[in-house]
């Protein structure tokens, strides 16, 4: 690159971070990394109806979560208002941009008998400015719109750094309003006035942005400005095949560290969402920063796979020492009101689920019967706890209040219990967990026992 590489992520503070918009930023700050340069932070935030403070916090924090830290901003369009008024001022100083007086009852009715014929329903240019046309006079009590003049002639072209060549025909595009009644600028505009500011070089963003772009390009022309790259990303599709949904997905990245994900398995697997380095389906950030490029992102769309992300998230959480792990659970269990420092030492009871969670919920669900004493379910209770399996688990009890507590021998008197009252391990060790920790699977009953400790055994028995 023989210029200093300049991404940025835009999100409009509508709404909470969802996963394609974490996508975008993920990519926009990899290119920035691989190369170099600097990664911009912006909030459009000029939806003032829509735009909240809670939704700016809310992707604030979700790109912290996910470790994706900006360089530069976060600029807010909202503080902008001075600048782009200013580069409006010039424009019509230049030409490049005219008052309109249409109304918005005339507007429609143009678009009506357009659609009548046949016609792309459009502006039809009435106060454009050209030579040799006289312009009627502007009507009293009415605030004009500004628009932008683009050319009528040829065409607008690209090439997109994932799609391909891309060009549109001027004569499809009209003329762009840019401000409105009110003398507030739109989104197009804005966008085109921040990216020329900031110097960005590179736009990697959504490809529900593609139809912007020829409009985008040409008012950068017009102010003399440098182009970007432009590189649109295809959507990504639900486990069901279709466009992600905030009513059938959980989409939001709030949610996914909710549901017991880790950053480090959400950045590998949208690393891998529609981007691909070989075969490689586990890197860390280091090495998705060192590899990644555009010419390997697929211009199709991308499908999540929740089975392939706890998959990896499986694997993160085995990575992780257990005194790491430990760190991490003792927020999360403490939201459930459970006291880790009144039990067994976290370490160890993570330690014993490590390698059996897909999720923190699920390693939280696991370790939170050692804290506190959960009542099994009436239907393990009547399945497990026969009358039979109680009176083995009180002479197991007296035999258990009497052994050295080390993993080895309570696995012996487990088994000579068995052997002594004619049982298999399953009918004793079964009503053991159930009993002791309110399910009937755990990891090897010896080694539960080992960690729970003699007096809480000893105490959930009686």
């Amino acid at each position: 690159m023989n210029a200093t590489v300049r991404t940025r992520f835009a999100p409009s503070p509508t709404g909470y971070l969802h996963i394609g918009g974490a996508r975008t930023a993920l990519f926009s700050w990899a290119f920035a990394r691989r190369h170099g340069g600097q990664f911009v932070l912006r909030i459009e935030d000029t939806d003032v109806a829509r735009s909240t403070p809670e939704a700016v916090q809310a992707i604030l924090d979700g790109m912290k979560w996910l470790g994706l830290e900006h360089d530069e901003g976060p600029f807010y369009q909202m503080q902008r208002m001075d600048r782009y008024k200013e580069v409006i001022a010039e424009m019509l100083k230049d030409g490049t941009a005219y008052y309109c007086y249409t109304s918005q009852e005339e507007l429609e009715a143009t678009r009506e008998a357009q659609r009548a014929r046949g016609e792309k329903p459009r502006y039809d240019g009435r106060w454009r400015p050209e030579a040799g046309k006289t312009l009627p006079a502007a009507p009293e009590g009415v605030l004009p719109v500004i628009r932008f003049r683009n050319p009528v002639d040829g065409v607008v072209a690209w090439d997109d750094l994932v799609k391909g060549h891309i060009e549109i025909a001027n004569a499809e595009l009209d003329d762009l309003v840019i401000a409105r009644q009110d003398g507030t600028p739109t989104y197009n505009f804005c966008v085109v006035v921040d990216d020329w500011d900031m110097g960005i070089t590179h736009v990697i963003r959504g490809d529900d942005h593609v139809n912007n772009t020829p409009r985008q390009i040409n008012i950068l022309k017009a102010l003399n400005a440098v182009v970007p790259e432009y590189a649109h990303l295809s959507m990504i599709l639900g486990d069901d095949g279709l466009k992600l949904s905030k009513r059938r997905n959980s989409v939001a990245v709030t949610d996914f560290d909710e549901k017991g994900y880790l950053p480090e398995a959400i950045i590998n697997y949208l690393g891998r969402l529609g981007w691909s380095h070989g075969d490689d389906e586990v890197f860390s950030r280091e090495q998705f920063v060192e590899w990644f490029d555009l010419d390997h992102i697929t211009p199709s769309a991308a499908q999540f796979n929740t089975e392939k992300l706890n998959w990896l998230n499986a694997h993160y959480i085995k990575q992780m020492t257990p005194e790491a792990l430990a760190e991490v659970m003792v927020t999360r269990l403490a939201k459930r009101d459970v006291d880790t420092t009144a039990g067994p030492l976290l370490r160890d009871v993570v330690a014993l689920y490590q390698e059996r969670a897909s999720t923190l919920v699920e390693l939280a669900d696991a370790i939170e019967p050692f804290y506190r004493k959960v009542d099994a379910a009436e239907e393990l209770k009547a399945q497990h706890l026969t009358e039979a399996a109680e009176s083995a688990l009180v002479v197991l009890r007296d035999k258990l209040a009497v052994t050295e507590w080390k993993k080895e021998e309570l696995n012996a008197i487990i088994k000579a219990t068995c052997k002594e009252l004619g049982m298999k391990m399953p009918q004793v060790a079964i009503p053991l967990r159930v009993k002791l920790l309110g399910v009937a699977h755990t990891p090897s009953i010896d080694a539960v026992l080992e960690v729970l400790g003699r007096d809480t055994v000893l105490g959930r028995l009686a």
